[in-house]
């Protein structure tokens, strides 16, 4: 019987005597996609700073690809893709090769030397990306969706098994926006990554994840976006129109 990519129980966390998430507990399977949605402030990248270990958790367990956090070391198998476009320093003098080849770092201990079958898994990931042509342009001299690939490159070089984007669209304009969509979505598909994409946008997410997530520092909805569309507790937060406006593209 397959295990549960990320299982969470009874999780709550607190910064600073603030409640930032209260009693979340879900069940995310092999193969789902999952998008994890809230306004500002609703936790959500708590949410995948405590799944990623970056938070210490106080209340409530969390389990990943079926082994207890506290003692989960196969970081290889999971890839991250972290908020922060925007302030990527386009000065930074590395090439693109160079920083997707970063992303073999966590299966490597010390001395990290890189070898051939590490130069083999950037050049998957970079065709993967459709971006092979680009390896030796340094990584500030792209645009933004470009950049936005190469970064996505890295988070993939290991193949995980688990990929976890955090606000990826945020500097993305409407037609890379999409595109970058798409890709996941054929991740998802294709490769049976299970995917866990933490954004604002319900209506645009729904096109693509099978599961909703949404959060308000607990959980007020988890399920299909069919059942979202009809969710009374949906209707609550957005009133009649505005879950209407969410779902009217489907």
């Amino acid at each position: 019987m397959p295990v549960d990519s990320v299982s969470i129980e009874g999780l709550s966390f607190a910064y600073q005597g603030n409640q930032v998430l209260r009693d979340i507990t879900c069940d995310i399977r092999q193969g789902d996609y999952v998008g994890i949605v809230g306004h500002n402030g609703s936790g959500k990248s708590t949410l995948i700073r405590c799944i990623l270990g970056l938070n210490r958790i106080e209340h409530g367990r969390i389990s990943l690809l079926g082994v207890p956090q506290p003692a989960f070391t196969a970081w290889d198998r999971i890839g991250f893709l972290p908020q922060g476009l925007q302030l990527f320093n386009p000065n930074f003098p590395a090439t693109v090769e160079e920083i997707v080849r970063l992303g073999r770092l966590s299966k490597k201990r010390f001395p990290r030397r890189f070898h051939v079958s590490d130069s083999e898994a950037v050049e998957r990931a970079l065709v993967l990306m459709g971006i092979s042509s680009l390896g030796k342009r340094l990584i500030g001299e792209l645009s933004g969706g470009l950049r936005q690939r190469a970064l996505l490159a890295r988070a993939l070089v290991n193949e995980p098994e688990i990929l976890i984007l955090d606000e990826p669209t945020t500097a993305l304009d409407p037609d890379t926006r999409e595109h970058f969509y798409s890709t996941v979505r054929d991740l998802n598909v294709n490769r049976g990554t299970t995917i866990l994409l933490v954004t604002h946008d319900a209506s645009t997410i729904g096109l693509y994840a099978s599961k909703l997530l949404y959060l308000d520092k607990r959980i007020l909805f988890y399920g299909t976006f069919e059942e979202f569309c009809c969710s009374p507790n949906m209707t609550q937060v957005f009133g009649h129109h505005g879950q209407h406006l969410i779902c009217r593209r489907h």
